[in-house]
């Protein structure tokens, strides 16, 4: 027998017991009992802040003016959108406005149109959920929202209702069942895109979008002044 056979031939033969699993819903539990709903925005905002993102605290109904407003008071060339719920009512709020950007629609492969496409200014996005612990968005790209919206653009705008917010990674995934189908590219996005690869000086957009603004809708009974930095 050869030395590699006789090797395996003692591992095989080696008794062995199964590893206990650990019970990583209790284990996390433990840290979802010490914050409350407030506390978990507050940390959720507070990280995503130290990161260079901006959020607009806004309200199911209200959000499209509010992204007006913002893309008023911050003008962009353009603006890419999906033919979705929330990005058919973003159009309709942007519609009329005076220096609005040029909108455009993600309907044709990235093939057709790749230098076009890296000359838009800004896109749009849905978010699937978000994670508190680290100051997360999870984006959950399909054949109408692909990847390349929130990759490409020097902005990406984000809308994100906050009763998907998860204390954690797991409670999110597990929560939502991430298991019964994923697609090719779940995104988790904390912040803008960031490198400190050159002489460790950090430095924003080089791997994707330089800003990245939330749109961050609250429940009824939780009011912007209830988080500490929040916007009217």
């Amino acid at each position: 027998m050869s030395a590699r056979g006789c090797i395996l031939a003692k591992l095989r033969a080696a008794p062995s017991q199964p590893l206990p699993r650990p019970d990583l819903a209790a284990h996390f539990q433990r840290f979802r009992n010490q914050q409350d709903e407030l506390a978990a925005l507050r940390h959720w905002a507070a990280m995503m802040r130290a990161v260079k993102t901006e959020i607009l605290w806004a309200r199911a109904d209200d959000w499209p003016r509010q992204l007006a407003s913002w893309l008023a008071a911050h003008p962009q060339a353009s603006l890419l959108l999906s033919d979705t719920p929330h990005g058919r009512a973003a159009a309709a709020a942007l519609h009329g406005m005076a220096a609005a950007p040029a909108l455009r629609w993600f309907e044709q492969a990235v093939d057709g149109w790749k230098a076009e496409l890296f000359d838009i200014a800004a896109a749009f996005t849905g978010v699937r959920c978000g994670i508190a612990a680290t100051g997360t968005l999870v984006l959950w790209p399909d054949e109408r929202e692909p990847r390349t919206m929130s990759l490409v653009p020097p902005l990406h705008i984000a809308l994100f209702d906050t009763s998907t917010l998860y204390p954690d990674f797991y409670s999110a995934l597990s929560s939502q069942r991430w298991q019964d189908g994923m697609p090719t590219n779940a995104l988790l996005i904390s912040g803008p895109s960031k490198t400190a690869d050159i002489q460790q000086t950090l430095a924003y957009g080089a791997h994707g979008p330089r800003e990245l603004l939330v749109l961050a809708l609250l429940p009824a009974h939780v009011a912007p002044a209830d988080l500490a930095g929040g916007q009217p």
